[in-house]
């Protein structure tokens, strides 16, 4: 396996943008120089971060084009950076990591300068009294520790590292197994020791642990497992992998009558021979509204559609970049899909081609979602969501007002709201009456990378319960939002790292939620309190619940999907 520090990725991409002249879009940029896959200093870069990478990639370099020539000395200085910072944080706050690593190292520089000066002073004869070789070991113990502290930030962000749209890219370098993904996660989980955090204080989630009799381990998968999806009418589950298949299971019975083995699912390949082709990672998955046909869409940037049998129906060939959005609408005479090509396209199934192709963004589209069976919105890193419609040249609605990649959008269960989430840690509500969000919701620390409405409310089934949103962020927490008065509700505070999927029941009483942590935790939306809970060995990427609201589904980054019974 081909491996890269942080500095030589640094300076790669470095020389690549500034020899390009950057003539070409940042991600472009990546993607042309073969990112397919990325482990950045033996870690997982969860999906899609390199897309972040790379444009903060510029910013670093105008970040250093404001230090004199006489502070980027050596090659060395790419070593103030490492890869997650450029993913998380904005220039300023690289600014400061940069100047505070520069004066660190002067620092360190002047000292040694003193160490020497005592050094020569003892060869001379000069001697140097005990108190004073006493306050040199003080000071450099008291160095170590902020050098110590800082390393242990450092691994904390490795360990949180960004996941946007659901594929992984990378520079050439191969992709870890899942084992390997959770090995690296729990060696540096260990390096950081117990972290205090800020969990439900009424909860005591082993009390709450669901039973091993209660889970089945569904393997098979060779890779991580992006994302997964139930049947809407019958008990299958079907699963998306980095190992460039999708699998349907079939799910009878409670678990502990299900057999551990994988043996029961359909493999539906996306590569030829016997061999996996690079850059067929299965990104998204989504099932029509009556159970028959599952799309999956893939790096390779092939839309397929496959019989719940696990036979190939079509392949869609438009997209020039990979699919990481693709959504049926309730009619299922559209398949509506988003790619890094910055273009969404609205497929005819029964002919298998495309319908239309909407390019409106400068940058990729990140998320897709109907608003009902011709007209949808998207969503992209450029900032911008689009409400576009079949038939119509241009957008019908143009919403601007994130100061950051929009990183999923979802209109509510009557199609009048529109939720939307950006790493500008906001997540707003828009209506089609205005061009203004609705509602700003602030209360996150950090990005927020999914929102999901609640079955509830008027037209839904659940017409006396109140219609509430939740948003998923990287600062560990799920905020529930009262959108009738834009306050927050809740604030559920039980995981230690980021958050990458939420899932309401069918009936609206609960919440899954799932995260990097390793755990998926069940809420009572109406108490804000843990009621189940479960430790896999790995990260979860995505949660979902089956139609009965009795199993909960989750795939994890060691290569396995868990099936969990639930019942109060």
């Amino acid at each position: 396996m081909i491996s890269l520090t942080s500095a030589e990725l640094n300076y790669l991409i470095f020389r690549y943008l500034n020899e390009s002249g950057f003539a070409h879009s940042a991600f472009a940029l990546g993607y042309e120089a073969g990112i397919n896959k990325s482990t950045i200093d033996g870690n997982l870069v969860p999906p899609g971060a390199l897309v972040t990478f790379i444009q903060k990639g510029i910013q670093y370099l105008e970040l250093e084009a404001n230090f004199s020539n006489d502070d980027l000395d050596t090659d060395e200085d790419f070593q103030f950076l490492n890869p997650l910072d450029l993913i998380t944080k904005d220039v300023h706050e690289l600014q400061k990591i940069v100047k505070e690593k520069k004066e660190a190292k002067r620092k360190e520089k002047s000292k040694g300068k003193e160490k020497d000066n005592i050094e020569n002073g003892r060869e001379h004869g000069h001697g140097i009294s005990m108190e004073k070789e006493k306050e040199l070991a003080k000071e450099k113990d008291n160095e170590k520790q902020p050098r110590e502290k800082e390393k242990i930030e450092k691994e904390k962000e490795k360990a949180t590292g960004r996941d946007k749209e659901k594929s992984l890219e990378g520079a050439g370098v191969p992709n870890p197994s899942g084992d390997e993904v959770n090995g690296r996660l729990e060696e540096i989980a260990t390096d950081i020791g117990p972290e205090p955090m800020d969990i439900c204080t009424s909860v005591d989630s082993l009390s709450y642990e669901i039973s091993s009799s209660d889970v089945t381990v569904l393997q098979g998968h060779t890779s991580e497992v992006f994302a997964c999806a139930w049947n809407p009418v019958g008990s299958f589950l079907a699963s998306g992998s980095g190992d460039s298949t999708a699998r349907i299971w079939t799910i009878d019975g409670p678990s502990s009558s299900n057999m551990q083995n994988g043996h029961h699912n359909v493999v539906l390949r996306h590569f030829k021979g016997r061999t996996n082709e690079k850059s067929k990672d299965v990104t998204t998955l989504d099932w029509n509204v009556d159970g028959t046909l599952l799309a999956t869409g893939s790096y390779d940037g092939q839309a397929r559609i496959w019989s719940r049998d696990g036979e190939l129906i079509s392949t869609l060939n438009k997209h020039k970049g990979p699919i990481f959005s693709l959504k049926w609408n309730k009619k299922g005479d559209y398949l509506l899909s988003g790619s890094v090509d910055k273009t969404a396209i609205v497929w005819d199934v029964k002919t298998g081609e495309w319908k239309q192709q909407f390019e409106f963004h400068s940058a990729p589209a990140l998320d897709v979602d109907w608003r009902n069976n011709t007209s949808f919105a998207t969503c992209s890193t450029d900032s911008m969501i689009y409400v576009c419609k079949v038939g119509e040249n241009r957008p019908i609605k143009t919403f601007s007002g994130h100061q950051g990649e929009v990183n999923a959008i979802k209109w509510d269960p009557t199609g009048s709201l529109l939720a939307s989430c950006s790493d500008d840690s906001t997540a707003k509500i828009w209506t089609m009456k205005q061009d203004s969000c609705l509602l700003d919701l602030k209360e996150h620390a950090k990005e927020i990378y999914t929102v999901r409405w609640s079955p509830t409310g008027a037209g839904t089934n659940h017409p006396n319960r109140q219609l509430v949103l939740a948003s998923a962020s990287f600062d560990s927490t799920i905020k529930l939002w009262e959108v009738d008065v834009g306050r927050l509700l809740h604030s559920l505070n039980g995981h230690r790292d980021p958050v990458y999927s939420v899932a309401f029941s069918p009936n609206g009483e609960y919440l899954a939620s799932g995260s990097l942590d390793k755990c998926l935790h069940i809420w009572s939306v109406k108490e804000a309190k843990i009621v189940k809970t479960f430790t896999g060995n790995g990260g979860i990427f995505e949660v979902c619940w089956n139609k009965e609201g009795d199993k909960i589904a989750a795939c994890f980054a060691n290569n396995v999907v868990c099936v969990l019974d639930f019942r109060m």
